[in-house]
């Protein structure tokens, strides 16, 4: 038979109410109760029922994480920095795939939160901008926290990183190699942090005094096949670029497909980078230079300023990784 709060109390010699603040985190408790209690649930091997505590209308201690993003890398490393900080305060993770094209969105977002009763939201990019979903958030009084947000950042607490400065310096590396034609393959249309890399890069070929080619920029979107696509239209150029940055490690690997199949050296007759630093990066040949970004790590700040209820901007630094796939061109621009 599964043991019940009423099997604690008895144990631990109080009253359900009491064993109640004890699995709530709540004050009033005395260190010498509070410790009678764990050790009667330890015992029993207690475990609550999130259902029952929804129903009395406790905490549901559970937590979402709402995402749309095409790269599997990716995801599962802000899966991984929210899971690791729900677990450390013995909160369940619930992850909704989202779609912020959708009409509805704002919909099954309040549906979600009705269903379940979560105690608060994370948002990545690009959900963490879709207004109509903050504004659904804050109707109802779900707390929640930002990665990565482009729009309204006073509407709440939010951890970032600067991806303009961080597209700026992997440019700036390029051009310090020698590269003078150097290709960009733009994130996804619906991430803010699209529009801030392009305009890292294009920030950098200013600095340089190396005019900005449109032709050496192709919109991808943020996945594998855009990346091979883009790769090839800018290879098919009568004067291809001798270097390939692409927003993300995934579009960066269709890249280096296409350069294989069409038996060009990486890098001796093209340079790759990418953006992120995914584990798929170290496992591509040559292994990838690329963007550290801390996914793992603004996932995890994320849910903490989550679960304190501080209201703060953070931003985490951001490395260039130089690995292989890049070097100095082996005729110049």
């Amino acid at each position: 038979m599964r043991p019940t709060i009423k099997h604690v109390s008895k144990i631990a010699g109080v009253s359900t109410k009491t064993v109640s603040r004890v699995l709530n985190g709540e004050r009033y408790v005395s260190e010498e109760t509070r410790d009678r209690v764990q050790q009667a649930i330890a015992h029993l091997k207690f475990v609550p029922s999130m259902a029952a505590r929804s129903l009395a209308g406790k905490r549901s201690h559970q937590v979402a994480l709402l995402y749309d993003n095409h790269s599997p890398h990716y995801i599962h490393q802000i899966q991984t920095g929210v899971w690791t900080r729900c677990m450390e305060e013995g909160v369940r993770l619930l992850a909704q795939p989202s779609d912020v094209a959708s009409p509805m969105l704002a919909q099954h977002v309040g549906e979600l939160i009705d269903q379940t009763r979560v105690d608060g939201v994370i948002l990545s990019s690009p959900v963490t901008d879709a207004i109509a979903v903050l504004d659904e958030l804050e109707a109802r009084g779900v707390p929640y926290v930002r990665i990565s947000p482009g729009t309204e950042h006073s509407r709440s607490s939010s951890v970032a990183m600067d991806d303009v400065q961080a597209a700026d310096d992997m440019t700036t590396h390029l051009i310090n190699l020698g590269h003078r034609r150097i290709g960009f393959i733009v994130g996804h249309v619906n991430h803010t942090a699209s529009d801030q890399r392009l305009f890292g890069y294009r920030r950098a070929l200013d600095r340089a005094g190396i005019p900005f080619e449109p032709r050496y920029v192709r919109q991808g979107d943020f996945d594998f096949a855009s990346g091979e696509a883009a790769g090839d239209v800018l290879l098919d150029l009568a004067n291809p670029p001798t270097a390939i940055f692409a927003s993300n490690d995934d579009m960066a690997a269709g890249v280096l497909t296409v350069a294989h199949r069409r038996g060009l050296s990486v890098p001796g007759d093209l340079s790759v980078a990418g953006f992120d630093d995914t584990a798929l990066a170290s496992q591509l040949w040559p292994p990838l230079t690329t963007v550290r970004q801390p996914t793992r790590d603004l996932a995890y700040a994320a849910t903490g300023l989550l679960f304190s209820g501080e209201t703060v901007h953070r931003r985490l630094p951001h490395e260039l990784v130089v690995r292989g796939s890049t070097a100095p061109p082996s005729i110049q621009s």
